[in-house]
């Protein structure tokens, strides 16, 4: 211990330094002789000592960096102003979009600044919301999340799960809606799990992997079942009702159709999209049918009408069609088709009124178009603005629906339309303490390194000068089939009232075009993302937009991943770099935690030689050259982060700063109680934007006031 407070009271002593530093006294991290051999080729690992969170050496060397990182942002007088004002920005009452409890609705509230958002019930939409469950009430700093709820057909139970400190693992709780109490049992140890209710309420079944301990680490995420849980009995004693022992990387989610008659199983292996479908007839207490088992495409139910199954897939379909198969034709000769195929992406379908409800990607933003049961086009709902549609509900018996709509400047609304008059109105509309009628969101398209035409979203004033002298933070994802659609951030504002232009870019990788624009984001194609990023910042600069020197990059997870890459491949393109709870060691990601789940994007560098050589070509931690100078970076991550371990920021952080030569710092964040972002209280939010702005500012010379 006395060896710890030394090295740390030698950082405080190395803090003095000025905001424009021409070198850097980073912490010292040991680097280790450790070489592997992959498919021929030797690769160091220096810094492998560091994917050990627990140590006191690691301890150590975190502690000093969160105390580097905290007196560089510190410098900023002005960056309690910063967290002031985003504390301003963020305090308005808000509702989420009400969705159906049975006969009655749920809905989310946030009075402003509530660490989380409280749910309540309420009769229908035009009556009182009564309180239903507060999860603020569940910790006292706010770190316990509601991450799931589950309701019971009639509405009267309700499953919730509950996550700690960000985590992944969960636990589900079981209430009574009429007597506002908990049943005494609690689900624990589950992640990733989905819950189907049967419809007589004795019951739900869910998925679950082993308890954690009972079977060695390297299979901890394998062999996921299918159980049985009877309500008010011990949890311990609930009994398996499916597996594929044989399969013991795929997963299997349970769920109902609407009618309670069939309980449908989703297996999927990994993030693949590509998934099986099989379903058990309740009625008859039948075996388990393997309806769709060649893993060849996505399938989803929309919904059946008896043993006619609507679903949504991609087969033959890259942009997604509906289909019907009937339970007693199975074969293919015998599906109908009902929406084919269309040049924009279908992203959902719901039964409403007793037609097909149909939400479609148009160069990323919504559209909503209704069908007949049968397929015929009746028309198209005109929406207000050029946004992201969420939560829409409504069932087949119902005449209206309820949907969300919200974009950059736009706040999310929630909306009533009337399917027999068509009717739109508005719901729950929130007031915001900022103006926007002076800025304005634009869509550009960007012609990338082959051609490739990408789109690009930019908010900012109306006014906009094109001298090349706006700081402007340019944020992306590219992979997994996430399609990143307009969204509403109240902290964004305060980049934009500063004269700040953001923007977000839709790089191929995503799924705003369909399953072609995924796949060629992926695997041996990954660089394609970056090129995208790439193209998109030179375009940028060139038509005057900022300038290098005043452009920042974002991004998390696979973002992440997206801003390692390239700040490394064209750091002469960005003044900043903001690279959040990320994916940088692509050799070994898979070891760890969940990461196996991603192999089907990324690849598998140990047991393929042909991934090796594709992944180790952009790999973060592997492209470090020394020496060479960088943009400022920051690097975040959390202690609880169980999805992307910390070991990924950990080990970039100490190689970066040891390759990197020039003013720039490189500096690391890692925050406490939190994880890879879902279910973080708003108070913790908002210190990370905070920090994050302060981080910019000073980079950029802005001012705060």
């Amino acid at each position: 211990m006395l060896g710890k407070i030394c090295i740390l009271a030698t950082w405080v002593f190395s803090l003095s330094l000025p905001v424009y530093a021409t070198t850097w006294n980073y912490p010292p991290a040991r680097r280790e002789a450790l070489v592997e051999n992959y498919h021929g080729t030797s690769v160091a690992d220096p810094y492998r000592w560091l994917e050990d969170p627990s140590t006191p050496e690691t301890e150590t060397w975190v502690e000093a960096q969160n105390l580097l990182t905290q007196e560089y942002l510190k410098a900023l007088p002005d960056r309690d102003l910063i967290l002031q004002r985003l504390e301003t920005l963020q305090n308005y009452p808000r509702t989420g979009v009400p969705f159906k409890a049975g006969k009655r609705y749920a809905l989310w509230k946030n009075n402003g600044l509530q660490n989380q958002s409280v749910l309540y019930i309420q009769d229908h939409l035009d009556a009182p919301a009564r309180l239903l469950l507060d999860p603020n009430t569940l910790s006292k700093d706010g770190t316990v999340a509601v991450s799931n709820t589950h309701f019971s057909k009639d509405g009267s139970l309700m499953a919730y799960a509950i996550s700690r400190s960000g985590s992944d693992w969960q636990e589900v709780k079981i209430r009574n809606l009429e007597t506002g109490k908990d049943y005494p049992e609690t689900l624990t140890d589950l992640k990733f799990s989905g819950i189907a209710w049967k419809n007589d309420k004795s019951g739900f079944y869910y998925n679950r992997y082993p308890k954690p301990g009972s079977v060695p680490a390297k299979e901890q995420y394998l062999n996921n079942k299918v159980y049985w849980h009877q309500l008010g009995s011990d949890p311990q004693k609930d009994t398996e009702v499916f597996a594929r022992p044989d399969l013991p990387d795929w997963d299997f989610y349970p769920a109902m159709t609407e009618d309670g008659r069939y309980l449908l199983l989703y297996g999927h292996k990994g993030t693949q999209p590509e998934n099986r479908l099989y379903y058990k007839d309740l009625t008859t207490n039948g075996p388990v049918v393997q309806l769709l088992d060649l893993a060849d495409a996505h399938y989803s139910v929309i919904d059946n009408q008896g043993t006619r199954f609507y679903l949504q897939t991609d087969l033959n379909a890259p942009r997604k069609r509906v289909i019907l198969i009937d339970l007693n034709k199975p074969q293919r000769a015998d599906w109908q088709e009902i929406i084919p195929q269309q040049a924009d992406v279908l992203s959902f379908a719901s039964f409403i009124n007793e037609q097909l409800v149909t939400g479609w990607l148009h160069d990323a933003h919504y559209r909503i178009r209704v069908y007949s049961d049968q397929g015929k086009f009746d028309h198209e709902i005109p929406l207000p603005v050029l946004g992201s549609l969420s939560g829409l509900t409504g069932e087949r018996s119902d005449t209206e629906m309820i949907f969300g709509l919200t974009s950059y400047l736009f706040p999310r609304t929630s909306y009533r339309y009337n399917l027999q008059n068509r009717q739109l109105s508005v719901l729950h509309k929130p007031e915001i303490q900022f103006d926007a009628s002076p800025y304005t969101t634009t869509q550009v398209f960007v012609p990338s390194k082959d051609g490739t035409r990408v789109p690009v979203f930019l908010t900012h004033r109306k006014d906009v000068k094109l001298d090349g002298k706006n700081p402007l933070l340019l944020y992306g994802y590219g992979g997994f089939n996430v399609s990143l659609t307009p969204s509403f951030s109240a902290s964004e504002l305060f980049w934009l009232e500063r004269g700040g232009i953001y923007a977000v870019v839709n790089l191929r990788g995503g799924g705003e075009y369909g399953e072609e624009w995924h796949q060629a984001g992926m695997l041996a194609k990954k660089q394609n993302v970056f090129d995208d990023l790439i193209a998109t910042s030179e375009w940028l600069i060139k038509t005057g937009y900022t300038s290098p020197a005043k452009l920042a990059i974002q991004g998390g997870s696979n973002g992440g991943l997206l801003v390692g890459a390239t700040l490394l491949q064209r750091p002469d393109l960005f003044g900043a770099a903001i690279c959040q709870v990320p994916v940088l060691d692509m050799l070994r990601y898979h070891l760890f935690t969940v990461g196996r789940y991603w192999v089907g994007e990324y690849g598998n560098a140990i047991e393929n030689p042909s991934h090796f050589q594709f992944l180790s070509a952009y790999s973060p931690l592997h492209r470090i050259q020394k020496p060479q100078p960088h943009p400022a970076v920051l690097i975040t991550t959390a202690d609880h982060d169980d999805r992307v371990v910390s070991a990924h920021a950990y080990k970039f952080t100490a190689a970066l700063q040891a390759a990197s030569e020039g003013k720039n710092p490189i500096l690391l964040r890692v925050e406490t109680k939190a994880g890879h972002g879902a279910g973080k209280p708003i108070s913790k939010y908002l210190e990370g934007q905070a920090d994050t702005f302060a981080f910019l500012f000073r980079v950029f010379d802005m001012k705060v006031k």
